[in-house]
């Protein structure tokens, strides 16, 4: 019992609980303070217990770091046991409060879509149900919907009513702007205010404050890119200059330093990297694909797996049926679906490896590169593992893209023929035979399927499912549900055009700030490769005519690698601040190997 206290007050001496408490419920962690703080002290004491081991066998072999032999001992043991500890206690004291923080931006980035959708189902349905609808489009409004889901728990789970659901989910939010929402629908709903009309004026007002916390987040994005080209970039190219002053003195220290090269620049650049996915919120380019369950009759007849059951084998000619018709969509459109699924481009990328690895193997490379085979080994392997996914990500944005700036023309000419009188199936039809690019042909098979008898809400379910990108699914859910509620959609449409252009221009905004800093970053590449160049060419010339002999070849090689360690967290830092996807920087990361290689293998 003595210890347990003795552990409690510690902790609570090392963690605010208070503070703490409110930061794990904010990022939705399911773990208690408890539970928590016991796991970050637990680990670190791991880590910690690990180090002291490390130490004392290194004092047993009598290992010494060639840089930390002109200090004490003690300085080795210092930075052994306390660097690796230290590193991963603040890691993780701090990653709640990164994640709430992170959850906080996402969640003020979307909310005035939500509100938007809210808006459409309040001309038909409650409060709780416009929030209950909000709750089960998941995978469009992200935080907003797990946000609401807390009220969707409270009240049909633990039995609360809906405004002390609301007041819950209020003191937990990370968000000030949600928060504030949650008290003004309380305050609407206990007077009868008219719910429509108050998230219509909402929805404009979070428009604002969603661009405002945007610019707020490019301005940390800027920071950590500045942060990121002064230290990982610029202070390399510090370092190889005075490894070269102190070569023309006889001394080399690089390769002693080259340890700490791959250990500290892949560290700070992960914890960068990190951080930004946390704070940043990253571009939707997900493509999703659901198979559609509903028929025009209810529901499907259920298909058994049981191989006891009496209708066995009609089910087994079912699935295999199903089975076949997917293998034959995928050879169909089989671009379609290599980039719906980065499976097919990690397992192109396996191959094309493991056939570099066998082509290194019996020596096919010797002869295209002479020097360094190792280094260029991994530059290929890396290279040829990573074009396939590439490859896969860049089609599905350029999809994506295309799709995204198709819809508002979409929109605009379905309101226009509404104006006119025509129906939402008449309208569609008609825009159909028009040349809008990829969604004339989705939205020729939505009039097909009218025309053969399907509903327009499950034809417009359809198309959903098969284009499966963000913005789709917010506009035809919007669509369907007006549709539900009456023919006069012409108000929700021009919300959603509204909705639609506000969310196009904060990415053209981010793509604007990002693409400076991109540049800086290629920028600061080239100028590392360009001084290598320059100190191991024009400099050992120049001191040649002077009849002095330097030689610094011995560190070229050493500089070849720090520019592939440069050269991969450069590329994925790239990727990082363009999209917020580290698989957005692998084209930057191929570009850099490639860069490097051809200077260090052949010009050099």
């Amino acid at each position: 019992m003595l210890q347990a206290d003795a552990f409690s007050a510690f902790r609570d001496r090392v963690f605010d609980r208070e503070e703490f408490s409110r930061n794990l419920r904010a990022a939705r962690m399911k773990k208690s303070y408890h539970e928590y703080t016991r796991e970050v002290l637990v680990q670190t004491g791991l880590v910690l217990a690990g180090s002291v081991l490390v130490a004392i066998l290194f004092h047993l072999f009598s290992i010494r770091f060639i840089i930390l032999k002109p200090f004490p001992p003690w300085v080795q043991d210092v930075l052994l046991i306390g660097v690796p500890a230290t590193t991963l206690f603040f890691l993780l004291y701090f990653q709640p409060m990164l994640s709430a923080k992170g959850r906080k931006a996402r969640i003020e980035m979307d909310l005035p879509y939500a509100i938007t959708y809210m808006q459409a189902l309040s001309t038909t349905l409650t409060l709780y149900n416009s929030i209950r609808g909000v709750y089960e489009q998941g995978d469009l409004y992200g935080e907003v919907s797990k946000e609401f889901g807390m009220i969707v728990r409270d009240v049909e789970f633990f039995g609360d009513d809906l405004v002390t659901a609301i007041r819950n989910l209020g003191q937990t939010t990370p968000s000030e702007n949600l928060k504030k929402l949650l008290d003004d629908l309380i305050l609407m709903f206990e007077s009868g205010g008219d719910l429509p009309s108050f998230l219509a004026s909402r929805s404009e007002h979070y428009r604002e404050v969603a661009e405002k916390e945007l610019e707020m987040s490019l301005k940390t994005m800027e920071i950590m890119a500045e942060v990121y080209v002064t230290a990982f970039v610029a202070a390399p190219i510090a370092v190889i200059i005075m490894v070269v002053a102190e070569n023309m003195s006889g001394q080399s220290t690089l390769s002693s330093l080259m340890p700490y090269f791959f250990i500290f620049l892949p560290l700070g650049a992960i914890a960068m990297v990190w951080i930004l996915s946390l704070v940043v919120p990253g571009e939707n380019v997900e493509i999703t694909r659901r198979e559609s369950r509903s028929t025009e009759f209810g529901s499907a007849i259920p298909v058994s797996r049981d191989k006891e059951a009496p209708d066995a084998e009609y089910s087994r000619r079912i699935l295999a049926k199903k089975k076949l018709l997917r293998l034959l969509a995928v050879l169909k459109d089989p671009l379609r679906n290599y980039m719906s699924d980065y499976r097919i481009g990690i397992t192109v990328g396996i191959i094309a490896g493991s056939f570099i690895v066998i082509l290194s193997t019996i020596g096919f490379f010797e002869g295209v590169f002479p020097k360094y085979p190792a280094e260029i080994l991994v530059c290929l392997l890396t290279i040829a593992m990573l074009a396939p996914l590439v490859a896969a990500y860049e089609l599905r944005r350029f999809y994506v893209h295309q799709v995204e700036g198709q819809v508002p023309d979409f929109l605009r000419e379905l309101v226009d023929l509404k104006d006119i009188g025509m129906t939402l199936q008449g309208a569609i039809r008609l825009i159909a035979e028009s040349k809008i690019g990829l969604l004339s042909t989705e939205l020729k098979l939505v009039s097909r399927d009218v025309r053969f008898g399907t509903s327009i809400s499950n034809a417009l379910v359809r198309l959903e499912e098969r284009i499966g990108v963000l913005v789709i699914k917010r506009v035809i859910s919007l669509i369907i549900r007006a549709s539900e509620v009456t023919d006069y959609i012409r108000d929700i449409l021009i919300i959603a055009i509204s909705d639609l252009e506000h969310y196009l221009k904060m990415k053209r905004e981010r793509y604007t700030v990002s693409f400076a800093y991109i540049m800086i970053i290629y920028l600061s590449f080239g100028i590392f490769l360009y001084t290598a160049y320059q100190l191991n060419v024009s400099f050992i010339s120049s001191f040649e005519k002077l009849n002095t002999n330097i030689d610094i070849s011995g560190n070229v090689l050493d500089m070849f690698r720090m520019s592939i360690i440069l050269g991969v967290f450069s590329g994925i830092m790239a990727g990082q601040l363009s999209s917020g996807s580290i698989l957005a920087g692998f084209k930057h990361v191929i570009l850099f190997l490639i860069a490097a290689v051809v200077l260090f293998a052949y010009v050099l």
